[in-house]
């Protein structure tokens, strides 16, 4: 007969069971877990289950070691209760073969066998308790709660613990993958931590500083600004926000890395720490930092300063630099008493350089002419690019012009040797205005104006040279822009009047043409001369217009001569190069032609030979377009240029004019004139017509008859004339 449940437990008492009312025991129940029983008595294991399943408790009985090691490998088991005295495998057999397998699990000892030996040896074998039987259940419930509630707060801090190490090594990956030095100080500002952005940065490992005071890596002429932002105590808004200042490089003899600067721009946030030390009272403890690499943000601070202030092609300071420097050095002129220098710099002929050569070699050949101007100058000097080919040459501390012009004949001694662009052999010059204060000004504005004025005097004056400024260049450039302004109106109101000067044919004393000669009727200056005003209408590109009305004017002249019985009669007009430099010029002249009725064979256009020689091909293509359509293309000035006698043949001409230079050395019939001569035979030669300018005299006139030249104008034959009296001259038909 089977003993009950309460008999073989060994105990007057059970734990409160369903239908036992009269029992009070309610030990604390846990989360279920999976408990195994390893028991050989069938009793014992059922009533354990019995037990455990009242309480709550999942369970798994085995008979012998061999099956509880079957269910372990299968099922997964938190606490196993254990009987020593099995058959086959010993309750200790059992504990060694179950710390190698599963040694996680908790064990309980529940045996008859309670002897000190062997629970000592199975507190040995790790096991969570002891019970001997028989045994109070509710002591057993206990031991169950206690181990398995010391389970789960194991678990609960492995978990946590778990996170807490991917949490550091989080932080770890962060801070040590930071672009930004991260740092901690202790409270008297050596290093206790800096992560490994450190050794990117200054070439420092971290085990060279950790230890070493903050000072040793901070530039020594920023101590001072980082000496309360490095190791800051204070915190929250009044901590240390964006201070920059420099960080010293490892200074390694052979560095395994190289920086462009031993230093490091940096940007630094800082803050305090502190701890508790009492009720209300805390103790600093050290300083946490964040640097931040600012180098590249201060090169390109650098870089658009540098930008602002100097010309990128030149690397030279730029106006706005030039006068920074001009007028600290008038200020130190004024209370020195000293003199200073400015000159203007204008290359010349750039325009033909570049545009022949191409605007890349108009750049190089800019950059080595800055460097060969850079070469000549001092260090106090400033040399700057104030436009395309202008440059200013601040000169402070001179005695007088002797000094200046030491050192701008040593300038243009030095811009004699060729430049080589690309293989080509390029020879420039510069037209030098100089102005000295306080002689020629006081002011910024004053000394930059006169140096100019001097400059465009040289200019005018046949350029590669210098000129100090004078007051009556100050009077030459008012008139310039007096001019200029007068101009505009001049064309508005009709100021302006076309004369005309007749072409004789010296063999047979018949007017073969006319002239067209642009005059300025001004109504408080009178009659202005156009050397003085054509090449302001060149400047101000009045020219083109101006032209065109000259063409315009003269034609509708010509086709009343020719409806009055003039066929015979050429128009001649001269054209300047800003003209010809116009896409649609022979459109133009062919439009008024059309206008006017004229066929092309009646005009001459008139070009000088400086005007072939700026841009060959371009004048070539429209006067071989002008020339298709009848008109003929006469050299002005003839022998004065400086172009190859290489294009007459090239070129679509039709007349030579002898400058007036050659005609006025012609005194006697009898002299000899060579260069007159030499004209006359080689235009014959080339099946050119000749006409000589500026026939003063009867010697000249017959001078030219006897060599054979076709055609003549000049006082002698007729000045330059109203419309109005043109027809009145015609009528004479003949000298």
């Amino acid at each position: 007969m089977m003993k009950s449940t309460e008999s073989w437990l060994g105990s007057d008492f059970l734990p409160q069971l369903p239908g036992n009312k009269d029992r009070t025991a309610k030990p604390v129940k846990t989360e279920a877990a999976r408990i195994l029983v390893v028991d050989d008595e069938v009793r014992m294991r059922e009533s354990v289950r019995d037990l455990l399943q009242a309480y709550g408790h999942s369970s798994i009985v085995a008979a012998n070691g061999h099956i509880a090691l079957d269910i372990l490998r299968e099922k997964s088991i938190e606490l196993i209760l254990l009987d020593l005295n099995m058959p086959e495998i010993s309750g200790m057999e059992f504990l060694d073969l179950l710390k190698e397998e599963f040694p996680d699990i908790d064990v309980v000892i529940v045996s008859g066998e309670a002897t000190f030996t062997n629970a000592t040896e199975a507190l040995r074998h790790g096991v969570s308790d002891f019970l001997r039987k028989p045994y109070n259940p509710v002591e057993l419930l206990g031991i169950i709660e206690n181990v398995l509630k010391k389970r789960h707060l194991e678990r609960e801090f492995k978990q946590v613990h778990q996170r807490l190490e991917a949490s550091e090594y989080r932080y770890r990956f962060i801070v040590d993958n930071s672009p930004d030095i991260i740092y901690m100080l202790d409270e008297a500002g050596y290093f206790c931590f800096v992560n490994d952005r450190i050794s990117q940065l200054l070439d420092y490992k971290k085990d060279d500083l950790i230890g070493h005071h903050y000072s040793e890596v901070v530039h020594e002429e920023d101590l001072e600004k980082a000496k309360y932002a490095f190791a800051e105590r204070r915190t929250g808004d009044r901590a240390s926000r964006n201070v920059e200042f420099r960080l010293r490089c490892k200074d390694n003899t052979q560095p395994s890395r190289y920086f462009e600067t031993r230093s490091v721009s940096i940007e630094l946030n800082s803050m305090g720490i502190y701890r508790e030390a009492g009720s209300s009272e805390k103790c600093y403890v050290g300083t946490y930092g964040v640097a931040r690499d600012i180098s590249e943000r201060k090169r390109a601070e650098e870089i658009i300063n540098f930008q602002l202030y100097h010309d990128l092609l030149t690397q030279l300071p730029n106006r706005a630099l030039l006068r920074d420097r001009l007028g600290l050095a008038i200020s130190q002129a004024k209370r020195s008493g000293n003199q200073l220098a400015l000159m203007y710099l204008d290359m010349d002929r750039f325009k033909v350089i570049n545009d022949s050569l191409g605007h890349v070699a108009g750049d190089q050949l800019l950059q080595t002419v800055a460097n060969r101007l850079r070469n000549c100058l001092r260090d106090s000097d400033t040399l700057a690019r104030v436009g395309g080919d202008e440059f200013n040459l601040l000169v402070p501390e001179v005695t007088g012009r002797v000094d200046a012009i030491r050192l701008v004949e040593k300038v243009l001694a030095n811009l004699k040797a060729p430049i080589f662009i690309d293989g080509v052999e390029v020879f420039v010059s510069f037209s030098i205005g100089i102005a000295l204060f306080p002689d020629d000004g006081e002011t910024m504005d004053a000394l930059i104006k006169h140096a100019d004025i001097a400059m465009y005097h040289v200019k005018r004056h046949g350029k590669d040279g210098y000129e100090f400024f004078s007051n009556n260049m100050k009077g030459t450039a008012d008139q310039h822009l007096s001019l200029d302004a007068g101009l505009r109106r001049a064309i508005d109101e009709e100021q302006l009047q076309v004369y005309f000067q007749p072409q004789i044919n010296l063999q047979s004393g018949m007017v073969s043409g006319m002239e067209a000669l642009l005059r300025w009727k001004h109504p408080e200056a009178g009659n202005i001369s156009p050397t003085e005003f054509i090449p302001v209408a060149e400047e101000n590109g009045l020219i083109n217009e101006i032209g065109l009305w000259v063409l315009d004017a003269g034609c509708a002249e010509l086709s009343k001569w020719r409806k009055a019985g003039h066929n015979q009669l050429k128009l001649a007009v001269n054209v300047s190069s800003k003209q010809l430099a116009q896409s649609d010029f022979e459109h133009q002249v062919f439009n008024i032609l059309t206008k006017h009725g004229i066929p092309g064979s009646a005009l001459e256009l008139e070009i000088t030979e400086n005007v072939l020689i700026q841009d060959m091909d371009q004048v070539v293509n429209k006067l071989r377009q002008l020339h298709a359509d009848g008109i003929c293309i006469a050299v002005d000035d003839f022998g004065i240029g400086y172009s190859s006698l290489g294009y007459l043949q090239s070129l679509p001409l039709s007349t030579l004019k002898i400058d007036r230079s050659f005609v006025s050395g012609i005194r006697a019939t009898s002299s000899r004139n060579s260069i007159v001569t030499a004209i006359i035979a080689m235009a014959k030669e080339l099946g050119l017509d000749i006409i000589a300018e500026g026939v003063e005299t009867e010697i000249q006139h017959q001078q030219l008859k006897r060599l054979g030249c076709p055609n003549a104008q000049g006082f002698l034959f007729g000045r330059p004339m109203p419309k109005e009296q043109v027809g009145l001259f015609l009528k004479k038909g003949y000298l």
